[in-house]
């Protein structure tokens, strides 16, 4: 293992160098929290496609293949429809919005009240999402050192903290890049041709196993249902995706360079789901499926490649890791923070420029600190991650799609749907259990109903607020945050 232990010393170092050079960059808020807005097509699509092709999409994609066959591809294929979905029909008037956050955006659109509560509701998703990426660290390292539990999750969690802290989203994006190639490289290039070959190819597989796990809905309608409602609705309003369509350089490069991140997406599940189902046929008795993974790398793969395609699924895991945790960090200090105690938007100079990148920069270390401690305190990756995920869905998406979509929604509209989605999904979690479909299936409509009928019951929009956001979505109106509004509202 000496030359795999190279491998991965050595792309560790590289992700904390590449910290450090970001930091060289990030000299304001705009290049310490999306990149400067100057992300061109090539950078723009391997950091979205890193970001949203995390350690679920990787050990879990590959875990689904090895119980369900080529069906298991699902859960990535509904993550590469929904980041597709939000490329075309949403992402150019998003990036023309110019601003850091899902809740700027939603203050924009109906008037400045709709700020502390979708911050929490967002804090909460992302929160999670980073605490499942550092979880997954733990299997990883244990592959790799032999090291128990919590030293995995310290050490991973560090390192990205580490660069995260240091340069922004500068160093995720130089990270996510090079991320993204080794992902390319261990996945797709490698461990995709030598799982079919060890496997006896494809006519081989399909002698040894059962009939259905080529059968392409072999995983359950209901279960990609959920799939859908779950992952490719939660890509369109997550603000970990949102603050990488903030980075890119125009509206083109959003739409465009999107498209090409959700194609990759869908390539990457096939792979997945194909090298799961390899290894059902090499290891037909494993104790988890999501041990597949790990055991075709370690037993199958030559030394040196090995060390390669472990760095591959530690990339996933990392890139996935600092996108959310950057994002928690935005949100607890833009949306939360400066709200709660009244804080206005700094007037531009150098001064004020530093102390936000310094302000950032403290909550990134924070929301670090935070998110090792709380990773090392649960032990359900899954559980964690359908919680965000329900509230992000259950209580988000109606008022967010709804402002983006429909003019006669309201701010009081808005608000009700925020409660009454989140309230509905945490009390059917609590009734039928966190695993359930159920939350999300009625929580969803609970939180659609209310909207409309509050935002009719209630006075339209001010016209003057919805002309001002008809200028900032068109690209007209220069870079600007409302003042948040005051804490009680």
């Amino acid at each position: 293992m000496a030359v795999d232990y190279i491998v991965i010393v050595v792309y560790l170092a590289g992700m904390l160098a590449m910290g450090w050079w970001g930091m060289r960059r990030a000299k304001s808020k705009s290049e310490f929290l999306v990149a400067g807005r100057r992300l061109g097509p090539a950078m723009y699509s391997g950091t979205m496609a890193a970001i949203v092709l995390g350690g679920a999409s990787t050990i879990g994609g590959v875990g689904l293949g090895y119980q369900y066959g080529l069906s298991g591809a699902w859960m990535v294929v509904t993550i590469g429809l929904g980041i597709l979905a939000l490329s075309v029909f949403f992402s150019a008037r998003i990036a023309r919005l110019k601003v850091y956050t899902v809740s700027e955006m939603l203050d924009l659109r109906y008037g400045g009240r709709a700020g502390v509560i979708s911050g929490v509701v967002m804090w909460a998703y992302t929160l999670m999402l980073a605490v499942t990426s550092t979880i997954a660290y733990a299997t990883i390292f244990d592959v790799l050192f032999d090291v128990n539990r919590t030293l995995a999750i310290v050490l991973g969690g560090s390192i990205v903290v580490a660069y995260s802290t240091l340069g922004g989203m500068w160093s995720i994006t130089l990270t996510d890049m090079v991320q993204f190639v080794v992902k390319t490289i261990g996945v797709l290039l490698l461990l995709l041709p030598v799982a079919v070959v060890k496997a006896g190819g494809f006519g081989e597989m399909k002698a040894k196993l059962p009939t259905s796990y080529f059968d392409p809905l072999g995983v359950g309608g209901e279960t990609i249902f959920t799939y859908v409602l779950i992952y490719t609705f939660g890509m369109l309003i997550g603000q970990d995706i949102w603050q990488r369509v903030f980075t890119a350089r125009n509206d083109r490069t959003a739409k465009w360079g999107g498209t090409v991140a959700g194609t990759y997406c869908l390539a990457y599940a096939v792979a997945g789901a194909v090298i799961g189902t390899a290894a059902k046929v090499l290891y037909p008795k494993l104790g988890s499926p999501d041990d597949a993974f790990a055991t075709i790398v370690k037993d199958e793969l030559p030394m040196g490649v090995r060390g390669l395609v472990l760095a591959a699924a530690l990339a996933a895991v990392m890139s996935t890791s600092s996108g959310a945790l950057i994002a928690c960090a935005t949100v607890a200090n833009n949306d939360i923070w400066s709200r709660l105690r009244g804080a206005v938007k700094a007037s531009p100079g150098e001064a004020e420029a530093h102390d936000e990148v310094k302000g950032n920069r403290v909550f990134i270390l924070l929301m670090g600190v935070a998110v090792i401690c709380a990773a090392i305190v649960l032990n359900d990756v899954v559980e964690a991650l359908t919680v965000a995920y329900n509230l992000l869905v259950g209580g988000l998406l109606v008022p967010i799609l709804g402002g983006l979509l429909w003019k006669r929604g309201t701010a009081q509209g808005a608000l009700a749907a925020v409660a009454a989605g989140g309230l509905a999904v945490i009390g059917l979690m609590a009734g039928y259990g966190i695993l359930a479909n159920e939350p999300v299936y009625y929580g969803l409509p609970a939180s659609l109903a209310v909207y409309v009928a509050v935002s009719l019951a209630t006075k339209p929009t001010d016209e003057t607020v919805l002309a001002a956001w008809r200028e900032r979505i068109a690209g007209r109106a220069p870079e600007a945050v409302p003042e948040p509004a005051p804490a009680h509202q």
